[in-house]
């Protein structure tokens, strides 16, 4: 899977409704393919705590047009096990990038305050 369509049409197989019930959620899941058009641009919702960043915006469950409340935790792990077959921590994630000395602050401007 890899479109946010394509991820919403399998929601409706799972859990009923419409497409647009669902796609504002996997539009979000994969938003940050316009900041970076890598593959790792999924390390940011496609992890357990992305997982709970999703859920944070979209609150705790939707009503799909069935009238069914599915929750929106459910439509997200949905979406990261049919991209990665398992739902990685934010640990797994970052264990793969390595640190950089501006990470820790190394880079930081001076600034100068104007009276």
């Amino acid at each position: 899977m890899s479109k946010p369509y394509v991820h919403a049409q399998s929601s409706v197989k799972r859990f009923g409704g419409s497409v647009e019930d669902y796609l504002p959620i996997h539009e979000r899941m994969d938003s940050t393919k316009s900041a970076h058009a890598e593959v790792t641009h999924r390390c940011v919702f496609h992890s357990a705590f992305g997982i709970y960043i999703i859920e944070e915006i979209f609150g705790r469950f939707i009503t799909n047009s069935d009238g069914k409340e599915v929750y929106v935790r459910d439509i997200a792990e949905q979406h990261v096990l049919e991209d990665l077959g398992f739902i990685p921590s934010l640990s797994d994630w970052l264990k793969e990038m390595p640190p950089q000395p501006w990470m820790a602050g190394q880079r930081k401007m001076q600034v100068k305050i104007v009276d």
